[in-house]
């Protein structure tokens, strides 16, 4: 009987996850309401929160997964990317960009959940934003081998905000600060120039 339960909350979880997911990149994240996923997954509302602490908690393992699936494509950038640092850090810009601009909705998502700020994000969630840095990591500690590692790591850090920024500033349409067809341009004049000086 135990095990059926498993079953039953472990499928329950799941099925939350994939109908979240769906609805955060189809409407975004503000169209997530407990009382309508759980009427599309058949449940109690009730239910949602025996599988997961709470509505926060859903949305950070959506999350987990937008940021795998980002990983995945900037890992895919570098491996095409030459064996030059500057042009694979291009490469994983661009990518990001290009990530963020077809699967906006989750992507922002990422960075709109709210959190109580005195409480930390999972491990788990950590995680995937620690491998995501590892791999911009990768071409940096082949261009700045003597570069202290803590300091190296707040580099890349800076780079991924900067780029990042740029990002966010270009796709909102309210924001007169990027211009959209700039993106690309400016991601790789920030790399470039942040970049080629220590390659």
């Amino acid at each position: 009987m135990a095990g059926k339960v498993a079953e039953k909350r472990k499928a329950l979880r799941e099925n939350l996850i994939v109908l979240a997911e769906r609805q955060i990149t189809q409407n975004g994240l503000s169209s997530l309401r407990a009382r309508d996923l759980a009427k599309e997954a058949g449940c109690a509302t009730g239910a949602i929160y025996n599988v997961f602490d709470d509505l926060t908690d859903l949305i950070l393992t959506v999350n987990a997964r937008t940021f795998h699936r980002l990983a995945a494509d900037v890992t895919a950038a570098l491996d095409k990317a030459p064996d030059v640092a500057l042009d694979q850090l291009v490469a994983m810009g661009l990518s990001y960009h290009q990530f963020a601009k077809s699967d906006y909705n989750a992507w922002r998502a990422i960075f709109d959940v709210e959190r109580d700020p005195s409480t930390p994000p999972p491990d788990w969630y950590l995680q995937e934003l620690a491998h995501l840095f590892g791999i911009i990591d990768g071409p940096l500690s082949i261009a700045l081998p003597d570069m202290d590692p803590m300091e190296r790591q707040l580099f890349t850090r800076t780079l991924f905000t900067s780029v990042h920024g740029i990002v966010m500033l270009g796709l909102d349409d309210t924001s007169a600060a990027v211009q959209s067809d700039a993106i690309e341009t400016m991601i790789k004049l920030l790399l470039t120039h942040a970049v080629r000086p220590l390659s």
